[in-house]
């Protein structure tokens, strides 16, 4: 059994109109939601082995922020393919995951996310920014997931939804 954590940086800014896309920083709400769902997942006992982030500015603050919050002791790989992924990319990053990992946390962006936990579980959830999907993948090796994994969604929890 694998654990696949589904984080969806956090809350953006627009301020600046000159930035490009991949570089739009976290708002003020984005920089209290991403340590928030970093210390759920602390206080959950959900502290990813490994964290896999979007390069985007705002999924890479929000990897950290998190990372932070979690205590998080483990690594952080930055990669631009998570950076508006499809299903598939998402596939492909995890079957080259080491079987010594169990629970991996994704960081990235939707409409990819929802996407994943829908192909993965055949549940549709809202992913929401910083929203944080838990799901349970029946597999022993990272290098068997595909389209037939068929997972089980344990939880989602939104930023709004958890207490103060």
């Amino acid at each position: 059994m694998k654990t696949l954590l589904l984080l969806r940086h956090a809350k953006s800014s627009w301020k600046n109109t000159r930035l490009a896309d991949h570089d739009r920083p976290l708002n003020s709400r984005g920089q209290q939601d991403a340590p928030r769902m970093g210390r759920h997942l602390l206080h959950n006992d959900l502290v990813p082995e490994l964290i896999i982030s979007s390069t985007a500015e705002r999924a890479s603050a929000t990897a950290e922020a998190a990372a932070l919050a979690a205590d998080f002791q483990g690594e952080i790989n930055y990669t631009r393919h998570l950076y508006h992924a499809g299903f598939e990319t998402y596939v492909e990053e995890l079957r080259r995951l080491s079987d010594q990992i169990n629970c991996v946390m994704l960081v990235s962006h939707n409409p990819g996310m929802e996407e994943l936990v829908e192909e993965l579980t055949g549940s549709f959830e809202s992913m929401p920014t910083a929203a944080l999907a838990h799901i349970e993948l029946p597999i022993s090796s990272w290098g068997d997931m595909d389209e037939g994994s068929e997972g089980r969604l344990i939880n989602v929890w939104r930023p709004k939804e958890l207490p103060g």
